[in-house]
């Protein structure tokens, strides 16, 4: 059942239809890196080994089902994003074009912010899972922070060639100076992450 679903998706990704793309599959490689997390989080939470950490893991867990569920909505919200923007465009020129084009930029731009915004709340779950969860699960903690870095970088790309467009400078430099900082963030998660699962691995 899910390699159907999945293949109908790819399917739709590598075909000529305008949606999905990639503001869609950045969202679907977060959700599918916090999906992980929260696998590393379950099996944790019940072992007498880590009863320390226990309830720090069922509040990773809770947090990251509710984004893997916020993430799955925006795969979708990408898809309604370009069809707004994409019927802005065949409007006949003029101001009212103008208008809507910018609205609909903006709007577009809102889903891969959230993305990036979801991912970075995500990564934050990173280090603790690495050094607090299940050890045998360590490299699944990893693998979660090396996609999530991917799902916000995708995703920023997308902000960035919307914000290209868009006229409103307050706007881009709000959005910017939003982001900036995520991405300097998350870099250096990912590299601790890494550290400690290299460290551990090499014992």
């Amino acid at each position: 059942m899910y390699a159907e679903v999945l293949k109908k998706y790819l399917d739709d990704l590598a075909s000529t239809k305008p949606a999905p793309g990639g503001g869609s599959a950045a969202a679907l490689t977060g959700a599918i890196a916090v999906a992980l997390l929260a696998k590393v989080a379950n099996f944790t939470i019940g072992k007498e080994k880590y009863k320390r950490a226990e309830e720090e893991m069922k509040n990773i867990l809770k947090q990251s089902q509710e984004l893997v569920e916020s993430l799955n909505d925006l795969c979708l919200e990408d898809a309604k994003a370009y069809k707004k923007f994409s019927d802005a465009v065949k409007l006949p020129k003029g101001p009212k074009r103008q208008e809507k084009l910018q609205e609909a930029l903006k709007e577009a731009t809102s889903v891969p912010v959230q993305v990036c915004k979801d991912t970075h709340q995500a990564i934050k779950f990173c280090l603790p899972l690495a050094v607090r969860g299940n050890r045998n699960l360590i490299t699944d903690a990893a693998i979660g922070a090396m996609m999530l870095e991917c799902a916000f970088q995708s995703a920023l790309l997308n902000v960035e060639i919307n914000l290209k467009s868009i006229k409103d400078n307050d706007f881009v430099l709000k959005i910017r100076e939003v982001l900036e900082p995520m991405e300097e963030e998350i870099s250096l998660i990912v590299q601790e992450v890494k550290t400690e699962t290299e460290k551990y691995l090499s014992k």
